[in-house]
């Protein structure tokens, strides 16, 4: 696997991903401490789902956060790139429909979603602003967008114990709780590429999302950003994309 310089290869990625499928949730709720299902229950309530919407959950993996989503009444799509993933989260939740794709060009027509929402996976699709142009495609006028992503925690002392734990601690349990010790090198390496807060927000608005606001979870080591796409100047097209943000995937 590529080291995680955020120009990495979206095959990389997704075989990387099949490695750790079958042990991916376990091993998520070790990492975190417990803290990825709190983190989960406030991304399904900043979404709201309402009964028979139609959801997208982009980098679903296994169809955890799609199968909450879903409690709602909603209709849910979970997407992934990985075969892997999809295979187990098939196994696991047979009533929610996975489609294999790459989140940059998305099998969906205009206007199709009610909400769309991607958790810890924006900061792994090779092109992160192409991806949002799609998002914002694909859901209809006045949708809502959700993204809980790790970033980087506002306080000085909190940012420095947790490039200490991603780069000491993280290793010795990913050794003991993962089937791929490897690949968890390359995400806490994403972890600590990935822009900021005020970045990412930045992005979601040069892709025409309005009413951006994010609200940091767990002393900032995770956020939950949100935006709409506007009813009265929703632009829809796959042109949409080439008008996404000329920022690149380092904020610089």
């Amino acid at each position: 696997m590529a080291r995680a310089d955020l120009t990495k290869n979206s095959s990389d990625v997704s075989t990387m991903f099949d490695g750790v499928a079958k042990r991916y949730d376990r091993t998520n709720a070790i990492l975190s401490a417990g803290a990825a299902s709190l983190w989960r229950i406030a991304t399904v309530r900043a979404i709201a789902p309402r009964p028979r919407e139609a959801v997208l959950d982009l980098a679903a993996g296994t169809g955890t956060s799609s199968a909450a989503i879903a409690k709602s009444g909603a209709f849910v799509t979970a997407l992934d790139f990985s075969a892997g993933m999809i295979a187990v989260g098939r196994e696991r939740h047979p009533d929610i429909e996975f489609v294999q794709a790459d989140a940059t060009t998305l099998p969906f027509d205009d206007e199709t979603f009610d909400a769309v929402t991607i958790s810890f996976g924006l900061r792994n699709i090779t092109d992160p602003h192409a991806a949002l142009a799609e998002m914002y495609r694909v859901l209809k006028p006045g949708g809502r967008l959700v993204i809980c992503e790790f970033t980087t925690p506002p306080v000085p002392v909190i940012r420095a114990t947790y490039r200490w734990y991603l780069r000491s601690v993280m290793p010795t349990v990913v050794r003991v709780a993962s089937s791929n010790s490897e690949a968890y090198d390359y995400l806490a390496e994403s972890i600590e590429a990935w822009p900021d807060q005020q970045t990412l927000s930045r992005w979601l608005r040069g892709a025409g999302f309005s009413r951006v606001a994010h609200r940091n979870l767990t002393l900032g080591v995770v956020a939950l950003h949100r935006g709409r796409k506007p009813v009265n100047n929703a632009r829809t097209s796959r042109g949409r994309r080439a008008a996404a943000s000329p920022l690149d995937a380092t904020g610089v």
